[in-house]
């Protein structure tokens, strides 16, 4: 199966300008309301709705008969309303024939335990019945709708990637996919370390089913093989399409945001698509507050579905949007009135959906959509809120929401296709997140079952220290370009090649401020603990290293140096603690404890022209932005706006003119006054605000400044 990244040609196609609406399900609707619906959604300046595919059965109710004028009325209705159709193929939830028919085709998530019909996502996408059916849908939505003037893009398939398929089928594509990587049995013996336990292979059918695995190098494959499968049908679903589609029309795939699903990674992926996609949810009302005495070190607002809460996680949604291809990226989903289960009902104070819209439009979002229109009146989501409740009329939300479409009309041309801005790149690695969800470093908080989620748990630490710290972040993969950051954050880099550390190495020595934390460089690139003293490859420029590392069960006070900024009272070491003793670095801070002072919970040292920070503890929350600061200061210098209440945040991005767009959001209940320190123009307010003059801000209010300046090009 050849990489998605390396086969697949990008033509280019972009969503035209800034796009506003919501998935619109008219075939969930209660009664006929499409004139209804229709007039709603104009006077919620809305230009795009994503229809068509969560109701296979809808389009081939019976096996090979095919019905489009349901949802024909549908888009022609919506165009002569001027509005935008994202069409999505619907192949996530399959028709109850099809399961009847062909029950192999059921995903199976241990081996010989299928799942049961009644969900979604259910499916062995990889298996011949299931493509032969889903190729014959798929071609007839595009080809019946690819000539509408109205659409102008399509959604493949639907948030991919939500199993580890243990089919037969799967399996038997798996030990071909070892062979070819691999060559021989020899070679995996040797790489897997297979000797352990006697489990070495005689020939390729010896190879068990991952079931019973206890091997980590076989985890680490199995785990970069299922991702594979799901870039895999993506391209092949996006082949059909291109096939039948306009050269004008996009593909897209609305990933998961944050760090995605199981079995989805994201930068491979992105060379199936025209453009990303990206469904966005958080926890609104008090999580979104930024509140300097309110500071919590692990989220406890999250809803069930969503590990993180904050303003952080937010951002850093966005963030991780834009880290797939790059550049901008469409919103397919995000909070309306309320979002979860029937007893997860936590609709979003006044404002809080206006500074929602604009953190990811500050990203690089060129279409911000609601899930959904309407609420549903039956089936699994009833209680996940639209732009209208379950009576169908406008309220609260809607009537924010339509200001926000009103807003997209007004300043489409400055906010189509900005460019964020960046101070700090962080390194996002799935091999090392596979690896660490096998063999967790940490437990979960106050038991003692490990945590799955370890890898995601010190990258947030990560993107959260420096987003308290006010800089802007880009994340990257491991083989982009990251050598043009004054900073690069490298979180917890277990599975490291040599030549992946070479190049960490040469972007410190080459005047970079390389951050490392604990488990970086710990295993080669086939999950192998290098037998060298940790951090391994890294051990010069760190200027540390350790023999040890203990589990942390509570808190540990951590202080800096004499010579250092001080540290916050509460700042501490959580869940982990490398025995790091230094060889020439800095300590930046030890622990306040009598058994592990001996050890330094950071440490900085110059190497070559550049830095390198070694965090060997998981920061606390205050821990975290106080090094951060620190980093920044080495490198990036002081903020423009480094004078702003603590509740304010000021993103920016560069506009097509060249000029600076700023996004300045008060996530507060207080209102707050801000000295600018350039002269902008309030694009709301429409006037110039001169530099020294103060800028006032209302509970949960934003103002969109434009700083002029020269024409990008």
């Amino acid at each position: 199966m050849a990489s998605t990244r390396e086969s697949n040609t990008e033509p280019g196609v972009k969503a035209p300008g800034v796009l506003f609406g919501a998935a619109y399900y008219h075939e969930y609707q209660p009664y006929e309301r499409l004139d209804a619906d229709i007039d709603l959604m104009r006077k919620a300046s809305m230009s795009v709705v994503r229809i068509g595919e969560s109701t296979w059965s809808r389009w081939e109710p019976e096996d090979g008969r095919f019905e489009t004028d349901w949802i024909g009325r549908v888009i022609d209705a919506v165009h002569e309303a001027g509005i935008k159709v994202i069409l999505g193929t619907p192949t996530y939830a399959i028709p109850a024939w099809l399961w009847r028919k062909h029950p192999e085709i059921m995903a199976d998530r241990a081996t010989g335990s299928p799942m049961p019909y009644g969900g979604r996502q259910n499916v062995d996408f990889a298996h011949p019945a299931f493509r032969f059916h889903a190729e014959r849908v798929v071609r007839t939505v595009v080809s019946r709708f690819a000539m509408h003037p109205a659409v102008i893009g399509y959604q493949l398939d639907n948030e991919t990637g939500l199993e580890i398929l243990h089919n037969h089928d799967v399996f038997q594509g798996f030990v071909d996919y070892l062979r070819s990587r691999y060559g021989s049995v020899e070679e995996v013996n040797e790489r897997w370390g297979l000797t352990y336990w006697s489990h070495e292979l005689g020939s390729w059918s010896d190879l068990w089913p991952p079931d019973g695995n206890t091997t980590p190098g076989y985890d680490l494959e199995w785990r970069r093989y299922q991702a594979r499968l799901t870039s895999e049908f993506l391209s092949w679903q996006a082949g059909i399409v291109r096939e039948l589609a306009r050269p004008d029309q996009f593909c897209t795939q609305c990933l998961v945001a944050g760090h995605g699903r199981p079995a989805a990674n994201r930068f491979d992926i992105a060379g199936v698509l025209d453009i990303a996609a990206e469904n966005v949810y958080y926890p609104m009302q008090d999580a979104l507050e930024l509140a300097e005495d309110a500071v919590e070190d692990e989220p406890s607002q999250a809803h069930s579905f969503t590990a993180e809460s904050g303003v952080w996680s937010l951002f850093m949604k966005g963030d991780m949007a834009r880290a797939t291809k790059q550049s901008g990226f469409l919103v397919t989903e995000t909070n309306a009135l309320s979002i979860g289960d029937s007893h997860e009902n936590f609709p979003a104070y006044d404002g809080q959906w206006r500074l929602g819209a604009y953190a990811l439009i500050s990203r690089g979002a060129q279409a911000i959509s609601y899930w959904h229109f309407h609420s549903c009146h039956t089936g699994h989501e009833t209680f996940w809120q639209g732009m209208v409740n379950h009576d169908l009329e406008p309220n609260r939300c809607f009537a924010e929401l339509g200001g926000i479409g009103v807003e997209l009309s007004e300043h489409a041309e400055v906010l189509d296709d900005i460019q964020p801005d960046a101070d700090v790149a962080l390194l996002y690695s799935y091999d090392s997140k596979y690896a660490l969800s096998y063999k967790p470093p940490l437990r979960l908080n106050g038991v003692e079952e490990p945590d799955r989620r370890s890898y995601e748990r010190i990258f947030n630490a990560c993107y959260r220290a420096f987003f308290d710290a006010r800089a802007q972040v880009q994340i990257v993969a491991e083989d982009q370009d990251w050598e043009r950051f004054p900073v690069l954050v490298v979180p917890a880099l277990y599975i490291a090649s040599d030549d992946l550390v070479g190049r960490l190495l040469a972007y410190a020595q080459g005047g970079g401020h390389l951050v490392l934390t604990f488990r970086s460089g710990y295993a080669d690139a086939d999950g192998r603990v290098r037998p060298v003293r940790a951090p391994g490859l890294l051990r010069n420029a760190v200027g540390a290293s350790y023999q040890e590392y203990s589990n942390l069960v509570g808190r540990v006070r951590v202080v800096g140096d004499d010579d250092s900024p001080r540290l916050p009272a509460d700042a501490a070491g959580l869940a982990w603690a490398d025995g790091l003793v230094t060889e020439g670095a800095t300590a930046l801070a030890s622990y306040d404890d009598p058994h592990f002072r001996q050890f330094a919970a950071a440490t900085v040292q110059s190497f070559g022209a550049g830095r390198v920070t070694y965090i060997g503890t998981l920061p606390s929350a205050s821990f975290g932005r106080w090094l951060a600061e620190g980093v920044l200061r080495s490198v990036v210098g002081t903020h423009l706006w480094s004078d702003l209440p603590f509740s304010v945040r000021a993103n920016s991005a560069r506009a097509r003119s060249g000029a600076r767009l700023w996004f300045l959001g008060n996530w507060s209940w207080s209102p707050a006054e801000v000295v600018v320190p350039a002269t902008v123009e309030d694009l709301g307010a429409r006037r110039t605000v001169g530099a020294g003059e103060v800028v006032r801000l209302g509970a949960w209010d934003l103002r969109l400044l434009l700083e002029p300046g020269p024409v990008r090009t």
